[in-house]
C-alpha cells in the first residue's frame, strides 16, 4: 500500500493518496487491449452491476462520469430554467457551479457554528419556485456527519415535488452502524435522491465513476441526460475489480481514518477548533484572514489545501503529509 509519488503534498481534492490496488491495476492494463473498440452506447452493464452489490433493481441506479457528471444531469433535469436549488453554504463546490451552468439559482443557507449542516434553515428556504434540495451526509467541506433520524424528520418536512439529494461521496469514510439505512428511506420518500461515487474511497477518481441511486421514476428522468459512449469500458472494468479488492480497500480506510483521528487531535492541541470529521478530511475552523495566512504557510511548505471563508480543508494523505501539515501549523500559530 505505497502512496503515490507526488511533488509535495496535494491535499485539497480530498484524493486518497493511494494507487488502485495492484488487482484492480491488472485489470485496467487488460481491458486496455481492447481499447479500440467503444463502450456501450448507453451504460447497461455497470448500472447492473451496481445494483447487484447493493441488491437492487437496476432501474434505480443511474450512472455518470463522476458524483460531478451525475449532479450535472440531475440540475438538468431538476435545477434548470430559473428553478431555485436549496444547499449549504459552503458546500461542494460542483452544486452551485453545475446548477448555474444549468440555468437554475442556488440558494445558500449558512451552516451551524458547529460546522453542520441547518436542516430546519434549509427547508424554511424551500419556496414554490424549489425543485431541488441538496444535503452531503458527510458534509463537504466539514466532515460533519447528518444522524438518520434529523434526517427523516427533515425529509417529511420537504414537498414531495422538490426532489432531495443525498450527497454519501464519503460514506464509505463512515462506520456501518453511524451510516443512513437509504434503502428504507426511499422506500418511504420516493423524491429522494441518494448520490454517491468510486473517485474517494475506491480510489477511481481519474477513472470518474459515481451514481445515483433512486425510484425508477426519477432515475429514468436523469438517465435520458446522458451522453452516449459517455461512460468508459475502464469504468466497468475498475468497479468489477474494486469490489473484488473490498478487503484491501476496506483495509486502506481504516488506515486513512487513523491518520484523520492523528491530524485531527493534532490540530485540537494547538487550540484550533476541528469538527468531527466522518471523512477523508479535517476542517480546520479559522476566521477568514487567519485561513489565508495558514494556507499561505502550507502552500510555502509545497502543502496545498483547500480554503473557505470559514476555514480550511485538509485532506487525508499519508503519515508524512499529516507530520509536514501539523509542523507547518504548529509554526504558524504559535
Amino acid at each position: 500500500m505505497s502512496p503515490l509519488i507526488t511533488a509535495g503534498h496535494r491535499l485539497q481534492l480530498n484524493e486518497i493518496p493511494y494507487g488502485p490496488p495492484p488487482s484492480v491495476q491488472q485489470a485496467l492494463s487488460a481491458a486496455l487491449a481492447s481499447a479500440n473498440r467503444y463502450p456501450e452506447f448507453l451504460p447497461q452493464r455497470l448500472p447492473r452491476l451496481i445494483a447487484a452489490r447493493l441488491g437492487c433493481d437496476p432501474d434505480r441506479i443511474v450512472v455518470g462520469a463522476g458524483a460531478t457528471g451525475v449532479i450535472m444531469h440531475i440540475v438538468q433535469e431538476f435545477g434548470s430554467g430559473a428553478a431555485e436549488v436549496v444547499m449549504a453554504t459552503p458546500t461542494f463546490d460542483g452544486f452551485p457551479i453545475l446548477t448555474s451552468m444549468a440555468g437554475g439559482r442556488p440558494v445558500t443557507v449558512p451552516l451551524t457554528g458547529a460546522g453542520r449542516q441547518d436542516l430546519a434553515a434549509l427547508a424554511a428556504a424551500v419556496t414554490e419556485r424549489t425543485r431541488l434540495l441538496v444535503v452531503c451526509s458527510p458534509h463537504n467541506p466539514t466532515g460533519t456527519l447528518v444522524p438518520t433520524g434529523e434526517f427523516e424528520a427533515f425529509l417529511h418536512e420537504i414537498p414531495a415535488a422538490v426532489t432531495v439529494v443525498l450527497d454519501e461521496a464519503y460514506v464509505d469514510f463512515v462506520a456501518e452502524a453511524d451510516r443512513i439505512d437509504v434503502f428504507a428511506l426511499l422506500e418511504r420518500h420516493p423524491n429522494l435522491l441518494v448520490l454517491r461515487t468510486f473517485s474517494k474511497a475506491y480510489g477511481l477518481a481519474a477513472l470518474r465513476v459515481g451514481y445515483a441511486l433512486g425510484a425508477p421514476e426519477l432515475i429514468e428522468r436523469i438517465a435520458r441526460w446522458q451522453l452516449p459512449f459517455g461512460m468508459t469500458a475502464l469504468a466497468e472494468v475498475a468497479v468489477r475489480a474494486c469490489y473484488e479488492a473490498e478487503d484491501e480497500i476496506a483495509a486502506r480506510v481504516a488506515v486513512l481514518g487513523e491518520h484523520r483521528a492523528h491530524l485531527t487531535a493534532g490540530l485540537r492541541e494547538l487550540g484550533l477548533r476541528v469538527p468531527d470529521s466522518y471523512a477523508n478530511f479535517s476542517y480546520l475552523t479559522l476566521p477568514g484572514a487567519e485561513a489565508d495566512r495558514v494556507a499561505t504557510a502550507l502552500a510555502g511548505a509545497d502543502i496545498h489545501v483547500k480554503t473557505y471563508p470559514t476555514g480550511i480543508r485538509i485532506t487525508v494523505g499519508d503519515r508524512a503529509a499529516t507530520d509536514a501539515v501539523l509542523a507547518t501549523v504548529r509554526s504558524t500559530v504559535q
